[in-house]
Formats: C-alpha cells, sequence, structure tokens
C-alpha cells in the first residue's frame, strides 16, 4: 500500500509529505484548495505525463516521491527492469522534474526510464479520475473491460496465434496477386539478372584475391627487379660469386681452428649458423623469381575483371557474395512465379484449414466471454443493488462480427434505468450520477481480479447525492476492508466513513499562496464535515450532525470489521 507521498514545488503545493494509511483515506477542502495536485503529484510518481508549467513559480524543479510498503517482489515489471523491494518489502517511487521538461526517475535509487516507471506504478495504484465515467459511454472498450473480468488471456492468446496464421496466409496469398503482364515483365526482368549473374561466374572471396594479384601484376617489373638484385648478391654469377659462397670461404677458413680453444669453436658454430641461413635465404628468393610469371595479359584479364565486378556491383550488392545472394532471392522469386499456381492451390488449402482454425477458436474465446459476461452481470447486479439503484438492469450484449485481432465479438453494455424499460446502450439512458456508480461497481467487480493494493478515487461522488452517496460510502468502505482507497471527495457521507481525514488547505504566506495537507483529528473532521454540509457558516447544529454522521460511520465501519 502507498505510506508515504511527499512532493516539493508541484503548483501550490512548495512541501507536503501525506502518511496515508491502511483502509480508507479521504481527502476534502475547498474547491480549488489543491486537491487535484495531489492526484496530479501520484500520477507524475506513478509515470505519468508531466510538463514544465507544473513547476511551483520561482523553483527550478518539481519532486514527488512515493513509498510503499509489503510490495511483492514478483511484482510485474520489476525484474524486467532490474529493481526489486527492500528486505522490508518497501518501494520508493522517485521523479524530478526539471524547468527544462527532463525528467529523472528512480526506483529504489535505481535509474529507470518514465516508460520503466510507468510499467511498475500501474502495479502498485490504480486511479479512477472524475472523468473515467465517461468511459463507459465508449463501447470500444466494454470488450476489454470483460476479458479483464473473465480473464480470457489464455483463449485470446490461442485465438490470437491461429488468427496470425491466418493473416500471414493472406499476405502470401495477395503477393501472389498480379496481373499476367506485369508477371511476365518481371519474370523476364528475373531471367535476365538470373542469367547475367550465372555468367559472371562468381565465386566467394574472389575479389580479395583478384585485387592482391592485380596489385602484383602491377608491379611486376619492380618485384622481378628486386628479386634478380637479391638472388645476385647471395648467389653471384658465372664470373662472380655472391654472399653464400663468401661466407662458406670464411666458414672453411675457421675450420682449421675450431678445436683449438672453445671461442673459435663458438665462432665456426655462429658462421656455420649463418651460412645455412644465408643458403636457405638465397634459394627461396630464387624460386620466387622463378615462380613470378609477370604477364601483361594476365594483368589486362585482371583489369576487365575487377571491371566487370564492379559494374555489376552498382546493381546487385556491395560484395561478391551479396551478388550471390541476391542471385539466389532472384531464383527463388522466379521459382516461386513459374510455380505460383500450384502454391496459390497450396496457400488456398492452407487459408481454408486456418479459416476453420481461427473459427474454432473464435468459438472457445466466445462461450468464454459469454461465461465471463453471465458472471458480470450478477456481480455489477449485485454491486448496483448496493450502491441503490436496485431497479437498474445491467446486460452485456454479444454481436457477431468478422474475425478481427481481437477475436469475433461485439461486446456492448447495456442497461434499464426505471422498471419496464427496454434494455439500452448506456450513452442513451444513464445520467452522471449513474455513471459515476456504475464505474464504481465496475471498478470494485475488476479490483478483485488484480494484484493492485491501493486505489485512488478522485471526486467519484460527481453528481450523486442523499442516500445514493451513503451508499457510495458504504461501498468504498466494504472495499477498503481488502484494499487500501484514497478518496477526494467534496460528500460528508464519504468523508466520515473514511478511517483517515485529510484537508487540503490553501493558504497565502510572504505575498505567495501555498497549500498544506492536513490530518484532522475528530474535532477538525467535526468541523470540516460541518463545513461540507453547510457551507462557510459552521453552527452548533451543524457541529452535532456531523458528530452524528462520523458516530454512524464508525459503527458500520465497526459492522465490517467484525464480518
Amino acid at each position: 500500500m502507498l505510506e508515504l507521498l511527499h512532493i516539493e514545488n508541484i503548483a501550490v503545493i512548495e512541501l507536503a509529505d501525506i502518511a496515508f494509511r491502511p483502509g480508507f483515506n479521504a481527502l476534502t477542502g475547498e474547491t480549488g484548495a489543491g486537491k487535484s495536485i495531489v492526484i496530479d503529484a501520484m500520477e507524475a510518481v506513478l509515470g505519468g505525463r508531466t510538463s514544465r508549467e507544473q513547476i511551483r513559480t520561482g523553483a527550478d524543479k518539481a519532486f514527488v516521491s512515493a513509498i510503499f510498503s509489503d510490495v511483492p517482489e514478483n511484482l510485474p515489471g520489476l525484474t524486467e527492469n532490474g529493481a526489486a523491494p527492500d528486505e522490508e518489502g518497501n518501494l520508493t517511487l522517485q521523479r524530478e522534474i526539471s524547468s527544462e521538461g527532463k525528467s529523472i526517475c528512480r526506483v529504489n535509487g535505481r535509474p529507470l526510464t518514465v516508460t520503466q516507471l510507468r510499467q511498475i506504478g500501474k502495479e502498485l495504484l490504480n486511479i479512477h479520475g472524475q472523468h473515467d465515467g465517461q468511459l463507459l459511454l465508449d463501447e470500444s472498450r466494454h470488450l476489454a473491460y470483460l476479458d479483464r473480468f473473465g480473464q480470457t488471456a489464455g483463449s485470446l492468446s490461442a485465438y490470437k496465434k491461429d488468427y496470425d496464421v491466418l493473416c500471414d496466409i493472406r499476405k502470401q496469398l495477395r503477393a501472389l496477386e498480379m496481373d499476367d503482364a506485369e508477371k511476365e515483365r518481371r519474370m523476364d526482368s528475373l531471367r535476365y539478372q538470373i542469367d547475367e549473374l550465372e555468367r559472371a561466374e562468381l565465386v566467394p572471396g574472389e575479389e580479395e584475391e583478384l585485387n592482391a594479384r592485380r596489385e602484383l601484376l602491377r608491379n611486376g617489373e619492380k618485384y622481378i627487379s628486386a628479386l634478380s638484385g637479391a638472388d645476385y648478391c647471395l648467389n653471384g654469377d658465372d664470373a662472380e660469386d655472391g654472399a653464400v659462397s663468401a661466407i662458406r670461404k670464411a666458414e672453411d677458413s675457421l675450420s682449421g681452428i675450431r678445436h683449438l680453444n672453445g671461442d673459435m669453436e663458438e665462432l665456426f658454430k655462429r658462421v656455420e649458423t649463418l651460412r645455412c641461413e644465408a643458403f636457405d635465404l638465397a634459394e627461396v628468393i630464387r624460386d620466387k623469381r622463378e615462380e613470378f610469371d609477370f604477364s601483361p595479359a594476365e594483368l589486362d584479364a585482371a583489369e576487365a575483371r575487377t571491371d566487370q565486378l564492379y559494374r555489376l556491383k552498382k546493381k546487385y550488392g556491395a560484395t561478391v557474395e551479396d551478388m550471390i545472394a541476391y542471385q539466389e532471392r532472384c531464383r527463388d522469386e522466379l521459382n516461386a512465379m513459374e510455380t505460383a499456381d500450384d502454391l496459390r492451390l497450396q496457400l488456398e488449402q492452407k487459408l481454408k484449414r486456418a479459416g476453420e482454425a481461427v473459427e474454432r477458436a473464435g468459438k472457445a474465446l466466445t462461450q468464454a466471454r459469454k461465461k465471463g459476461g453471465e458472471r458480470l452481470e450478477q456481480r455489477i447486479q449485485k454491486e448496483l443493488r448496493e450502491l441503490d439503484m436496485e431497479k437498474v438492469r445491467f446486460s452485456v450484449d454479444f454481436a457477431a462480427k468478422e474475425p478481427g485481432t481481437d477475436g469475433c465479438d461485439t461486446v456492448r453494455f447495456l442497461m434499464s434505468a426505471n422498471a419496464g424499460e427496454a434494455l439500452r446502450p448506456i450513452s442513451k439512458i444513464a445520467s452522471g450520477g449513474e455513471l459515476a456508480r456504475i464505474m464504481l461497481a465496475l471498478k470494485n467487480v475488476l479490483a478483485e481480479q488484480e494484484q493492485i493494493a491501493t486505489l485512488v478515487f478522485d471526486e467519484v461522488d460527481t453528481g450523486v447525492s442523499g442516500r445514493a452517496a451513503q451508499k457510495v460510502a458504504e461501498k468504498l468502505a466494504q472495499l477498503a476492508c481488502h484494499k487500501q482507497v484514497l478518496c477526494v471527495t467534496h460528500l460528508p457521507q464519504l468523508a466520515a466513513m473514511a478511517g483517515t481525514h485529510f484537508l487540503v488547505e490553501k493558504g497565502e504566506q510572504n505575498g505567495r499562496t501555498f497549500t498544506k495537507v492536513v490530518e484532522l483529528d475528530r474535532e477538525a473532521r467535526k468541523a470540516e464535515i460541518a463545513r461540507i454540509t453547510g457551507g462557510s457558516q459552521v453552527t452548533d447544529a451543524l457541529l452535532a450532525s456531523a458528530a452524528d454522521i462520523l458516530d454512524q460511520a464508525a459503527a458500520y465501519r465497526a459492522q465490517l470489521r467484525e464480518r
């Protein structure tokens, strides 16, 4: 749950620490006092959208942190982003917003991106905003609500797998569809390219060998001259001895004294080694000279081949290997076009089987959804009765549609607001107060399927008053038995039902507006509930009435604890 929300320089809040408690927490205050700023700060630290305009005037940056307790180690988003709760199970989310619009996000001190922060934040806290009830009017969202409640992820995943296969086969079939003239032109082009590449007789790695040989041939005269000179110096000719003969004579001269002492023996061996090395070197140079075949014709051929490869590379690929790969692709495409009729028949057969698989998977998904729809109707109906909407009927309407990525179903939520009236789309019937309560019922039902421990309701009481307001307060108190509930409200019934009550209050100091958030004791709660009930004129009668409301709420919470 959310233990502590720390806010610095967000709008008119210069500094605030709000220590939330388990169960039901209420935030009240005058309109414009800054209650929505607290919600904005929560959204920011959860990875929501922010802007530099949120920073308090005169400040360079804003900062928000939130400490959550009892966070499970397997919470989605933690492991994949390298984050984890500390030894006590606490997780601290932090976000700093600079005046340049940049954000620095951390989770337990580990830097993360805003996207990663959002991925983790959505698993910790859910905010039900003032206008979320309007989302019920968007029928495109109804299927997602049903899937969340019905837990149809397995059936939907199996359906999507079959549907993806179907789409892939359709794509292959579309690729085969072209008119005969275009097909012939393409086939002629492919045959020409394949023939040109085949005539080139490309060999992997030949370009490197060709460039090396061409460089050698271009410098052929230099090579021959250098090797001949080296051979003459080492081997000499008919008229004059070379270095090898001279070293041999030195060796012969020293052979007669080699046994006189150790120094002479060492000297002789060195000369002997030098003669052997010089002899081997002379033989290598002679072989190189004799092997080197400098032919102007070969150089011309190498230049011509290089030019041919250059022209082909401009059309077919940056390297010989790329051109060979392109040649294979052309062959495959040509073969596919030449056998297109056979392939089309094969694909059509596969398409039929894939369509049957999608139909089966779609029926299984529809069946799972209808079972979920029946349970959702019962649960929502029960919730609505508890919210003083006993005459309202709620129904999940199914209609078949062409298979799509989300299945074969169109889902709408229908309702009848009064006895005897036909079921109609929610957008045609529900008032603002009814929308708020239906959305609250849906939120309560969906919350049962989720691990999220903290639910935030921002003015869920919009359009609600009187007896209905008391029912909403009781419903939130029931929910608070299993979840932590934070509620921004203007209704005395909701404020009194909370176990913990915070006042968001605006003031002025040193010519600057500021907002503070304080936890109220019983006497302060009486005064605040009296203000909410009667306005600025707080009378003794209003205070007595506020005390009575608080006592009734406390009694109701005690009943819930005993259940």
